[in-house]
């Protein structure tokens, strides 16, 4: 293992220094043999247990780990809180794959920080099982992810509201560089640190722009936006609901980060909220669209600062935005719309496998959509089902039954295209899972692991989730709506 440390080479106004807090009798609880050996992990230490749950506990550090804590700030549920910051996560630094793309490797729930604001700086078992699954099921659906690497318990009790059983998230991520990390320098009025952050997330995410005319501000800003515009098409795809989509949880990369409230759509209602503190909607389902544009519009005001017209020495008069640079990002933000809602369009063809658009295809994706609301019907068993009728009597049957007209519409437009119905089925499986981390399924598993002490739920369910666009003997223990569960299921932070 090689680390490099590039962060930490920016100073210490972007961070605190910290170091991990022991833990008294850490045990190594899930382990991502995959993604370490992407990491270069050595097989030696992968083998050693012992030395496992020590380094990734926080107990030790690996040779070249040089731990920070980030600072960030943030608008929480539409609040700007100026000093937020890592309170209970720890960056031991970079690494390499084996492919050259570098990483961050970052222990979570690893003791307390100058960012803690009181809290106790762990993380329970169930929230670090939670995160380990649900970023594994995201990244083998095909969507932007940050992914787990272990789970580690710490021997110790965490409280919350009641007694649990404590434990470290190792999370790894292209970066941990969110919309709050610019917001935390802009609200300061330091734009030396502002510009150093905005070349950082340039060279490290978007060196393509070193290459590229125009204003690097506008140029990261325009990543940026079809980074979030990508993601969340993602999950809306497979149906999956953050929960709390603050700027501190939205990661330049365009990858899904913090795993706290998260949850998974059932019957499709795009009002669908399972987070217990979201009590006006504000991240439902169909909300994330919307919240991802007013998160990009926070990050095109972090940066006007670095867009300001050249001021005489001396000058009293208010600082000014370059009206050409002004305009360049006023038309990126109220472009958003129109430019999500075309990926969305794009998205749904998709799943519904039109392959060219035509003349009447929006129509029948919202009708589609509309049935599916109105009749209360579990949003991937029907679009499972739909690519599944094309060649299924049973499917076919079920949606004749279920939808009626509108089935009849959309099969018929399906079938009437140039290409073979195999080639069509098959992409339109590509899109469509036969399995999702169905809510129920993850709380049943959560208990399991908790209760019992043992990761063997968790295994079984992750040897399913890994292949959810193919059905293997086990997918079916996992494939139930849950009868109901969802009406009454709230999720909840875990701090």
């Amino acid at each position: 293992m090689q680390f490099s440390n590039t962060y930490i080479k920016l100073g210490e106004r972007f961070f605190d220094p910290s170091h991990p807090t022991p833990v008294d009798n850490p045990q190594l609880f899930l382990w991502n043999s995959a993604l370490a050996d992407q990491l270069q992990i050595p097989q030696e230490l992968q083998k050693d247990t012992d030395a496992l749950a020590q380094y990734f506990s926080g107990n030790q550090l690996l040779e070249g780990a040089e731990p920070l804590s980030a600072a960030y700030a943030g608008h929480q549920f539409g609040q700007f809180n100026p000093q937020l910051g890592d309170g209970r996560a720890h960056l031991l630094g970079e690494l390499l794959d084996t492919q050259g793309i570098r990483w961050d490797l970052q222990l979570k729930g690893s003791g307390t920080s100058a960012f803690s604001r009181g809290g106790d700086g762990r993380c329970a078992i169930g929230p670090a099982v939670r995160e380990f699954i649900m970023s594994e099921a995201m990244h083998a659906l095909g969507v932007p992810t940050t992914r787990c690497l272990a789970v580690t318990l710490t021997g110790e009790t965490v409280y919350r509201q009641q007694p649990h059983p404590g434990a470290v998230v190792t999370r790894v991520g292209s970066s941990h560089i969110r919309v709050g990390s610019f917001q935390f320098f802009s609200a300061r009025g330091d734009k030396e640190s502002l510009t150093v952050l905005r070349d950082y997330t340039i060279d490290r995410h978007f060196p393509e722009i070193n290459d590229m005319e125009g204003d690097r501000n506008v140029l990261l800003l325009e990543k940026a936006i079809e980074r979030q515009i990508n993601l969340v098409i993602h999950w809306l795809r497979v149906g999956f609901i953050h929960g709390v989509m603050n700027t501190d949880n939205t990661a330049i990369s365009g990858d899904t980060i913090d795993f706290g409230p998260c949850a998974m759509l059932g019957d499709y209602d795009p009002r669908t909220v399972y987070s217990s503190i979201d009590h006006q909607g504000r991240y439902a389902y169909g909300n994330q669209a919307n919240i991802a544009l007013w998160n990009m519009t926070r990050f095109a005001e972090s940066l006007l600062s670095l867009c300001l017209k050249e001021q005489p020495e001396n000058s009293d008069a208010e600082p000014e935005v370059k009206e050409d640079l002004l305009d360049q990002i006023k038309d990126l933000i109220n472009g958003f719309a129109e430019r999500f809602e075309k990926a969305h369009q794009q998205m749904l063809a998709a799943k519904l496998g039109f392959v060219e658009a035509k003349d009447g295809d929006e129509t029948i994706m919202l009708e589609i959509l509309d049935q599916l609301t109105a009749r209360k019907m579990d949003y991937t068993q029907t679009f499972n089902h739909l690519t599944k009728s094309l060649n299924d009597e049973a499917s076919h049957q079920y949606l004749s039954e279920k939808l009626a007209d509108t089935y009849n519409t959309w099969r018929q437009r399906v079938t009437q295209q140039d290409t073979d119905v195999d080639t069509i089925q098959s992409s339109m499986r590509q899109q469509n899972p036969v399995v999702i981390p169905r809510n129920h399924h993850v709380e049943a598993v959560l208990q399991a692991c908790e209760s019992s002490g043992s990761p063997e739920a968790a295994l079984s369910f992750l040897d399913v989730l890994r292949n959810p666009y193919q059905e293997t003997a086990d997918t079916p223990q996992y494939q139930d709506s849950g009868e109901g569960f969802d009406s009454d299921y709230q999720t909840f932070c875990g701090t």
